[in-house]
């Protein structure tokens, strides 16, 4: 007699449902806004002795080096298929390159306070990109109604007057939200990382490596390496590769394998209110 066979799953590379907004992706929401919120402040300490592109080259390029550290250390395995490497790079691009150079950039002639604020509509293009690339998180009135209220509530609990700069240093605030824009569709595009079964801090790893593979030599071409920057300068530089990257994009890409790319952007709503605190 035959053992009776089980029938196949129907698709089984496809990863489990999305858990959603419980209470472990809120705590992994706090720590990363209040990361995040940090970044803001070693952002303004840094930028005006580095400059904006070579303070993201070195940014990611520390970040890459610690992250590779933790995955050899723990021995987590590798990506290899060149799907996977293509992933990385375009995350690293959508994720780092460009909305690190924009922020930075921005913030050279905003104040972080602003910055933030315009950083916070990052959920509300997070919505709206996930709804049109991503079949489980469809656009709906609900979901838009909802990143609307967040900013606004966000507005509020800052305090308008943080946005009294608004039509003044237009470049650099449009600047800010393409930094959002790109950060929305890294959410989005960060979701394939989860069917393709990669460890957070290898995620992280890669980005941050494909990233700072591409600003090197734009930075080089734009200007030369700065000279030696202050302690202060390279306290804060240091503090914003290993805590606001390194740290917090490990916590990043847990939170968007199991809340999704809409929901983890909302971290977003938080970081102004730490950016605040902190004096920036």
């Amino acid at each position: 007699m035959h053992p009776t066979r089980q029938p196949a799953p129907l698709n089984p590379a496809r990863p489990a449902p999305l858990v959603g907004l419980d209470g472990h992706a809120w705590v992994l929401i706090l720590a990363l806004s209040l990361l995040w919120g940090l970044s803001f402040f070693f952002n303004g300490v840094a930028v005006p002795e580095v400059g904006a592109r070579w303070l993201v080259v070195v940014r990611v390029a520390l970040a890459a080096g610690a992250l590779w550290l933790a995955v050899l250390v723990t021995g987590r395995p590798l990506p290899r298929s060149g799907r996977a490497l293509g992933a990385l790079l375009v995350m690293g691009v959508l994720n780092n390159a460009i909305p690190f150079t924009l922020i930075a950039w921005g913030q050279a002639t905003i104040g972080a306070g602003l910055a933030s604020i315009l950083n916070a509509t990052t959920p509300l293009f997070g919505v709206l990109v996930a709804g049109a690339f991503l079949a489980d998180e469809r656009l709906t009135g609900r979901r838009v109604l909802a990143a609307l209220v967040g900013f606004a509530g966000v507005v509020v609990m800052i305090g308008a007057d943080v946005l009294s700069g608004i039509g003044r240093d237009v470049p650099a605030q449009l600047a800010v939200l393409g930094a959002a824009l790109s950060y929305a569709f890294a959410g989005a595009w960060g979701r394939r990382f989860r069917a393709m079964g990669l460890d957070p801090v290898v995620i992280a790893a890669g980005q941050t490596t494909a990233a700072a593979l591409v600003m090197a030599p734009v930075a080089a071409l734009g200007a030369p390496p700065p000279a030696l920057p202050s302690a202060e300068a390279l306290a804060a530089m240091v503090a914003l590769a290993l805590v606001s990257t390194a740290g917090a994009y490990v916590l990043y890409f847990r939170l968007l394998a199991r809340a999704g790319a809409a929901n983890t952007l909302l971290v977003t709503f938080l970081v102004p209110v730490w950016a605040i605190l902190l004096g920036t």
